[in-house]
């Protein structure tokens, strides 16, 4: 029995992390560079138009992390997230050697049209399946792959800041493999062909689960529970059955199951006083065996309360998405009107990201190193700050940046009918790219470490994939705000032609735009600062336990009490 605890010792830990920082890297270099470069793949091979480029990216960007919560629901449920991550990416990968056959052959690319998308036939069946099973396939690793590495911490490792420092290297690790994929990879698409780039893309990832596969043996691996979606339609169902009795004014009464008959995996909750009407569900009838579907555990409630205390702060983080979403559209279209030469060389304007990408490489490790330690020492959180006030900070740079994006967007416009023979640098997006890349930077890790802290045990893979359903709610709001951008000022504007039609730019007015959602994102924020003031962080019995039998004497000192 000593050797199985010494072998369950261990497992996990930053070494098992080697190998999900390893995929981290080869996955999001293909990923990030496909990102940053579809809207060109589609615009000049797949020959849509401008407005149906950028929807496009941001429907398939939408799909992939709307997707996650699907890998999400059966790492949790029926898979554990390790076997999920393999199925899943066995998807992904498909999904990329399809891209990669359309890309090579010329018989399935369509030719020139005058209409929005060119693409029908055989050649849409080849382009959109190959999307949906990329989408699915990514989607699915990101639900699962974020949990995967938070199981490899126990909670006294956690509690002391592992965590934090785990997805912040993940992070720099993953920014790290982007950085190639916005350089390396997007360079070969676009001079030496796309199927190439597919192909590295290919070849990276799945280079990267093989050897998430091989790090098996080290890894401590979360057992799947019930499922999410069951316990969350019980605690409901029952409350509606209870809704005719009265809550007791002690909270020990409501019924839950004690630790001798507990499963040792599962988490226990205390009692919270928000959303009191749910606490019926954990009322036993008298004369009632307690089954499921007929009463429900004080934790299984405060697992619901958990999920709809985070339902603002999902809510608010979908419009600085919404923003993100235009930097891999429309600002890499501004890019191809712009001078993309860096001395004698000329920069693949899908590149241009990798700016901030660099910042972010910077970044992280003094946030790390210097930030951090500088913060606990004032705020004694083992993070530094919150993970919500690490979000804050993200969303007020994201207002920022899309303000900043509206004024070179005007200045470019006003040099181009100035001087039409002249073209201001590329390296001017540099600026609405770099304030963009240190707000995500703030808000992606703290997300992540949010969710996944505040989750119970069995749903921590759904809980982070949060993180992607705001990323996935932000893309399909990007889609639904340009095809209502442009109806609207349609009608308005004295030319009659939206902010964002056509294939012209110069004739546009994005800048209008930009300067739209910033000030949406100022409301935005206004909304979250209410939010996160209102959240009440979740504690475990792990920690009440502690705190109730802390006591304080006569003389100030502590003691507890049996």
């Amino acid at each position: 029995m000593d050797g199985l605890n010494t072998s369950s010792r261990r497992k996990g830990g930053f070494r098992a992390c080697t190998f999900i920082f390893t995929l981290g890297a080869l996955e999001n270099m293909g990923f990030i560079a496909n990102m940053a470069s579809l809207v060109l793949y589609f615009y000049y091979i797949m020959h849509f138009d401008i407005a149906t480029s950028a929807n496009t990216l941001t429907n398939f960007m939408g799909s992939v992390f709307m997707l996650s919560l699907v890998g999400a629901f059966i790492a949790d449920t029926f898979l554990n997230r390790f076997y999920t991550c393999l199925l899943f990416g066995i998807m992904e990968v498909m999904g990329l050697a399809l891209l990669t056959t359309q890309a090579y052959f010329k018989d399935l690319q369509p030719e020139f049209c005058l209409r929005s998308t060119c693409v029908e036939g055989g050649q849409a069946v080849m382009l959109y399946g190959s999307l949906c099973l990329y989408a699915l396939g990514s989607g699915g690793v990101k639900g699962a792959i974020p949990a995967l590495g938070g199981d490899q911490f126990d909670h006294h490792q956690q509690k002391k800041g592992a965590l934090a420092r785990y997805y912040n290297w993940n992070l720099l690790i993953s920014t790290t493999g982007s950085i190639v994929g916005v350089t390396a990879v997007v360079w070969v698409s676009m001079n030496k062909g796309w199927y190439k780039g597919f192909f590295v893309s290919t070849v990276a990832t799945l280079i990267g689960f093989t050897v998430l596969a091989l790090g098996k043996p080290f890894y401590r691996i979360q057992p799947p529970g019930n499922s999410t979606f069951v316990r969350i339609a019980q605690v409901i169902a029952v409350t509606f059955r209870n809704r005719d009795l009265s809550l007791p004014k002690n909270p020990d009464k409501l019924f839950e199951i004690h630790d001798a008959s507990r499963d040792p995996s599962e988490e226990r909750l205390s009692h919270s006083n928000q959303f009191r009407l749910l606490d019926k569900a954990a009322i036993l009838r008298e004369g009632t065996e307690p089954q499921p579907w007929k009463v429900c555990t004080v934790t299984q409630v405060e697992e619901v309360k958990i999920i709809i205390r985070m339902i603002p702060i999902i809510a608010s983080t979908i419009l600085m998405n919404t923003s993100m979403a235009q930097l891999q559209t429309f600002s890499v279209q501004q890019g191809v009107t712009m001078d993309a030469h860096l001395g004698t060389k000329t920069i693949p304007t899908p590149s241009i990201p990798v700016i901030p990408l660099v910042f972010m490489s910077v970044l992280i490790p003094i946030y790390e190193f210097v930030a951090v330690p500088f913060a606990r020492k004032i705020t004694g959180h083992p993070s530094g700050i919150t993970q919500l006030q690490r979000v804050g900070v993200g969303l007020v740079l994201s207002i920022l940046s899309m303000a900043v994006a509206g004024f070179i967007e005007l200045y470019r416009k006003h040099e181009v009918h100035k001087n039409p023979p002249n073209k201001i640098s590329v390296f001017w997006l540099s600026f609405q790219y770099g304030i963009f890349g240190i707000a995500d930077m703030f808000t992606v890790v703290g997300l992540l470490e949010f969710f996944y802290n505040e989750a119970p045990s069995g749903m921590r893979s759904v809980s982070t994939s949060f993180t992607w359903l705001t990323l996935a709610l932000g893309y399909f709001t990007s889609t639904v705000f340009v095809d209502i951008i442009n109806s609207v000022t349609k009608r308005i504007t004295p030319s009659k032609q939206g902010w964002l039609h056509g294939n012209d730019l110069n004739s546009n007015n994005l800048n209008l735009f930009y300067w739209f959602l910033a000030i949406l994102n100022v409301i935005n924020f206004v909304f979250y600062l209410f939010s996160a003031s209102w959240y009440k962080y979740k504690s475990d019995d792990r920690e009440s336990e502690t705190i109730a039998k802390a006591e304080k004497g006569p003389n100030g000192e502590i003691t507890l009490v049996k």
